[in-house]
């Protein structure tokens, strides 16, 4: 396996560290949703990592106007350079944030937003996000509003045009943003789908969902209409659980693996094989302490460490500070 090494330890206005892109100019950009401090010192915000990894804070997310937090997850650039992100209002679970979620397109000029739109609002979970020909796709890790025969957990795929605005999701299957579902069928880990990424060889959506550490492949007809969708990589030897997903120009697949302090690689024949793994840890050597989000950027697969969720299914046991960053080297 291969030994992550420290990428960065982060400031102390940095609690979560999750999404990533990188900028036109290729900077690495880092969502903070700082969830443990959702109602303390701490708000969301984006940071700028440049080429030498001197770290940065890029802007504070605009806060909700009711709620008046913020809390950015995945992350995408669009074409024009608009920073689209996911605001997670419900992710903490406090009964006042749920259906609350946003889709925010900034502009940003001279490290100031100088332009904020609402795409969509009223989501439950929105989590992870890919930019494509157009649109936004958005992974939303719950619907709990609809109900499978089966009792289990039902999430979505959202799909928006780059220009839409002011969208009011009602979470319902009346939502003509969904583009498709699907239904976690672990029995204990209900959560749904996360991670999200395109295939460079024929642009086939990859979907991971978490609780069951399955990617879904999804082909989607020119029309946006799905034409199929199946499981493509699952092993649940190799591969727990399906965080945040990032597809290199070899084609091959890196995911985070949240529950084992793990990350795995799926060949483009669908062979999934963990790559690295830590034992519960503080991250401050570089263990892969709760790894949220891969990005391949300068030579380094890099992963933001989430460190917070702790139960039985998951290696973390507490969350710990400063937050930190991990690497590996890839062959």
């Amino acid at each position: 396996m291969i030994q992550p090494k420290l990428f960065a330890k982060l400031p102390e206005y940095v609690t979560t560290p999750d999404g990533m892109a990188i900028d036109a100019e290729g900077n690495l950009i880092l969502a903070c949703p700082n969830y443990a401090e959702i109602y303390a010192k701490q708000p969301g915000c984006i940071l700028k990592i440049d080429k030498d990894r001197n770290i940065r804070k890029w802007f504070d997310v605009p806060v909700h106007p009711e709620t008046g937090i913020a809390a950015p997850m995945g992350i995408a650039f669009g074409p024009d350079g608009d920073l689209y992100v996911c605001d997670n209002q419900g992710w903490s679970g406090k009964p006042e944030l749920v259906n609350r979620g946003r889709i925010l397109r900034l502009r940003i000029k001279d490290d100031m937003v100088i332009k904020c739109t609402v795409v969509a609002y009223n989501m439950e979970h929105p989590n992870g996000m890919r930019i494509r020909d157009g649109y936004v796709y958005v992974t939303q890790s719950s619907l709990e509003k609809v109900k499978d025969p089966s009792g289990k957990l039902v999430s979505c795929v959202y799909r928006f045009a780059l220009d839409d605005e002011g969208i009011e999701i009602t979470n319902t299957l009346e939502d003509k943003n969904i583009l498709t579902t699907f239904v976690t069928q672990h029995p204990v880990i209900q959560y749904g789908v996360d991670g999200i990424e395109f295939d460079h060889a024929n642009g086939d959506l990859l979907v991971g969902n978490f609780g069951d550490g399955a990617v879904w492949r999804v082909k989607i007809n020119p029309d946006g209409s799905v034409r199929e969708q199946f499981v493509w990589a699952q092993n649940p030897d190799e591969l727990t659980s399906t965080d945040g997903m990032f597809m290199t120009e070899d084609g091959n697949l890196y995911i985070a693996d949240f529950c084992a302090n793990a990350v795995a690689r799926v060949s483009p024949d669908g062979t999934v094989k963990r790559i690295a793994q830590s034992g519960d840890c503080s991250g401050f050597d570089g263990s892969l302490d709760q790894p949220g989000e891969p990005i391949f950027w300068n030579g380094s697969l890099v992963l933001s460490c989430f460190d917070l969720v702790t139960d039985d299914t998951k290696v973390n046991s507490e969350h710990e500070l400063p937050a930190t960053m991990s690497e590996l080297i890839l062959d």
